[in-house]
């Protein structure tokens, strides 16, 4: 496609975002922390522990995360920032979720709020686009999404109707939400 093209593309998408975080931002929506993962590790021969370091604050949008600065990501994992209890060597994965709410609480976020970590930004270049098997792509010039990112292009909705849906859900929540 020509290049003026893939402008246009690009710069649909982004008013779309831009569009969003206005409408989340009036509304004083939700928010919940974006966090990088880093794990237990040495400085100068001292252990530090594993801990979820704060990296801004993301609106849920169903399989996306959309930053307060306009910066799309694809979920990756969440835990709470809770006490993480004793280790009660049930299962791997529960341990596995107890060592990721340690490192939140080490991380200082505000006791039960939701951490996003493992989160992968969404690249916007429209040539990537076009052939991505990521859950956003494009089905000539639309901007799609695919709600599973194993789910077959027939299932994928516009990125309009999508962020419109979602940000309604969000900054309108239905009552007892």
């Amino acid at each position: 496609m020509p290049t003026a093209d893939n402008e246009r593309i690009a710069a649909e998408i982004r008013a779309l975002l831009d569009r969003a975080v206005e409408r989340l931002s009036a509304a004083g929506a939700r928010t919940e922390a974006l966090a990088e993962y880093v794990p237990e590790h040495r400085v100068l021969l001292v252990p530090r522990p594993a801990v979820l370091r704060s990296r801004g604050r993301v609106w849920r949008l169903g399989v996306f995360l959309l930053g307060e600065d306009g910066t799309l990501y694809e979920t990756g994992q969440a835990t709470r920032a809770l006490e993480p209890g004793r280790p009660g060597y049930q299962s791997q994965s529960a341990e596995q979720r107890r060592a990721y709410r340690a490192a939140a609480s080490r991380g200082r976020f505000p006791h039960g709020d939701t951490v996003n970590f493992d989160a992968a930004p969404v690249a916007l270049d429209v040539d990537e686009l076009r052939t991505s098997p990521s859950r956003l792509f494009l089905d000539g010039d639309r901007p799609r999404v695919r709600w599973n990112a194993t789910a077959g292009d027939a299932e994928a909705v516009d990125l309009a109707s999508y962020l419109d849906d979602r940000v309604e859900l969000l900054a309108e929540p239905p009552a007892g939400a």
